[in-house]
């Protein structure tokens, strides 16, 4: 209930990034092109994995999973931010600022832990071959991507809930270019120790659980292929088929880590911005890119999906 005197906030200004008329023009471009290149690249990932048999295997299961995400990811935030481009600060209501929050994490939550699903499927492949189908089975999939999404839906549901339980009644001003749970705690009139914990808790291990796994499987197959393989080729093709998933792991944890696990009050958003840049907009668009010039399977079928459409 809103204190007397005090009026309860209903809406949020988002500041965006930056307010130098020159910039924003610069910023517009080059987030709209980023923004398309990922809608293109993920999407067109997404149609290859459905649509050619070759690719109907556990690892591009996760990897249209995991395109499919960054879609939507970049679509939580790019879009308004490029609004606040064109037409200065953005007013964002207390309802759609809630949603953005819950979006964001239900999709950045979900794919942190895909990508340790796909270090498990990689461990899998390389140190158990001949177990390999049995292990990945199909239904072994559908229940592992099943978990990632349930795990990244009830992680943001938590952060909703708790924050559409503070009330508002001062500033109403966010220094971000989006509703992130930081910027938002340090609006709020009531106590944010509850959602802090949330933050510093469960956030923290949704972040480190899944990127321990991923160190330990990596350090499982990099002793696999060093004991078992003798040749030097041998031992290239299992590195490079990893090459891929761990500039993925590199680009979105690192960023995260950062933002996310540190103990959380009193942090400047100034340093938050940049870095939720990277996984929110830079990293969605690079994605396919890494995936596709680095894999003859995804190459190959690219140009025959291609070939298809001429």
């Amino acid at each position: 209930l809103a204190m007397l005197n005090q009026t309860e906030v209903s809406e949020f200004i988002l500041l965006g990034l930056t307010n130098i008329q020159g910039l924003q023009h610069f910023f517009f471009i080059s987030f709209l092109l980023l923004y398309l290149t990922s809608l293109l690249g993920n999407g067109t990932i997404v149609t290859m994995v459905i649509s050619e048999p070759r690719l109907h295997t556990p690892m591009y299961f996760f990897l249209g999973n995991l395109s499919c995400l960054d879609i939507f990811y970049s679509t939580v935030t790019v879009p308004k931010m490029l609004s606040g481009f064109l037409f200065g600060h953005q007013h964002i209501s207390f309802g759609g600022c809630l949603a953005q929050l819950y979006f964001f994490h239900f999709l950045g939550s979900t794919e942190v832990v895909l990508l340790a699903t796909m270090a498990y499927d990689r461990y899998v492949a390389i140190c158990n071959p001949l177990r390999y189908a049995l292990v990945m089975s199909p239904r072994t999939c559908l229940i592992l991507a099943a978990a990632s999404w349930s795990i990244g839906f009830l992680h943001a549901l938590m952060h909703s809930v708790l924050a559409s339980q503070l009330s508002f009644c001062g500033h109403n001003t966010i220094h971000h270019f989006f509703c992130d749970i930081k910027p938002l705690l340090n609006l709020a009139c009531s106590s944010t120790s509850l959602n802090l914990a949330l933050l510093n808790i469960v956030t923290s291990s949704i972040v480190l659980g899944p990127f321990t796994l991923i160190i330990l499987s990596y350090l499982y197959i990099i002793s696999f292929v060093l004991q078992k393989v003798r040749s030097q080729e041998g031992r290239w093709k299992p590195f490079s088929t990893c090459a891929s998933h761990l500039i993925l792991v590199a680009l979105l944890y690192i960023p995260v880590l950062f933002n996310y696990t540190p103990p959380s009050s009193g942090v400047s958003p100034k340093r938050d911005m940049p870095v939720s840049l990277m996984y929110s907009a830079v990293t969605p668009a690079l994605n396919p890119f890494i995936y596709t010039l680095r894999n003859q399977e995804v190459r190959s079928a690219l140009k025959k999906m291609l070939r298809r459409k001429l």
